[in-house]
């Protein structure tokens, strides 16, 4: 699953390890260094652990830019991931730093927990739901965002359906979405007693939601009947770049937390993470009783736009 999850040699003490790195996806290196530092964070916080111990930093300089344009994107990057990292409450020790073509940002989150302190990922019975805590569409978004400053054939077909504000508006959804901490669920994951969880990143919603049925203990199939998307890209993606988003395959970068809960403590799950965060979640799937362990999305799903 998200995060390598091992006893250590003293008894009853486990160690939770994740790492994650990414290329770049928004126009600010600041930005994109809190990003990392979220998406690194998120494999953790999907245990239900909420609180790091410590993390490693793994940066590449650009070979490409000039050596000051380098330096203070380089240096911009790593401000912003340190700054997320003390934001959590924990702090970078250490890292690694190495030349590329590209830049690269990603690290290294640890956590020593006590085995009542995790929740694995494995506990779904027919009856349960699922929430999910951020919206999607983040890859059509910032996608959308490039075409527009190059406005190239794929703007020529977005713009037929969106406006360059309203463009602008799903960015900066985007962007502060992927930059927010997941903590907060993990934070209340044992209070609504959570079954489990994953965080969404690359595979898209309906691919870490997969690999999380396969994980569980009872056979049981995760049946998406609702998707919060990010105002106007559905649109967008039918009209210039098919991401398959409706099919819950559009990779998502520092996505929400899907999390396994009682049906009867889903509602009030929400509840808390719009009062802490002032961002809604939202129950998004049932778990139902089936002979092969899956996930799949409704025909007659619903849309939320956010």
């Amino acid at each position: 699953m998200d995060c390598a999850i091992q006893p250590t040699r003293h008894e009853g003490i486990w160690n939770i390890t994740t790492t994650d790195f990414f290329y770049p996806l928004v126009e600010d290196p600041y930005l994109q260094g809190r990003i990392a530092c979220a998406n690194v964070l998120s494999d953790l916080y999907a245990t239900g652990v909420a609180h790091c111990d410590n993390m490693l930093m793994l940066v590449a300089a650009s070979l490409d830019m000039t050596a000051e344009m380098r330096q203070i994107v380089t240096q911009q990057m790593m401000r912003g991931f340190n700054d997320l990292a003390n934001e959590a409450n924990t702090r970078v020790v250490g890292g690694q730093t190495v030349l590329n073509p590209w830049p690269i940002i990603g690290g290294v989150a640890q956590s020593v927990t006590s085995s009542t302190e995790f929740i694995a990922p494995e506990h779904a019975e027919p009856g349960d739901v699922i929430v999910l805590t951020k919206p999607l569409g983040t890859q059509v978004a910032v996608n959308l965002k490039e075409w527009m400053r190059k406005e190239d054939k794929f703007w020529s077909k977005a713009k037929e359906v969106i406006s360059k504000e309203d463009a602008e508006r799903a960015y900066s959804v985007a962007a502060s979405s992927m930059a927010r901490l997941n903590i907060s669920g993990a934070r209340i994951m044992s209070k609504y007693k959570a079954k489990g969880g994953t965080d969404v990143t690359g595979f898209g919603v309906i691919g870490h939601a997969k690999n999380l049925a396969i994980n569980q203990k009872q056979s049981v199939r995760f049946e998406f009947h609702t998707l919060p998307v990010i105002k106007d890209m559905l649109k967008v993606n039918d009209a210039a770049y098919n991401f398959k988003l409706k099919e819950g395959l559009s990779a998502e970068t520092s996505g929400g937390l899907l999390v396994i809960l009682p049906k009867d403590q889903a509602s009030q799950f929400c509840d808390e993470m719009l009062e802490i965060d002032g961002w809604s979640a939202w129950t998004v799937a049932d778990v139902v009783a089936a002979e092969e362990r899956d996930a799949i999305i409704r025909n007659d799903v619903s849309i939320i736009e956010v």
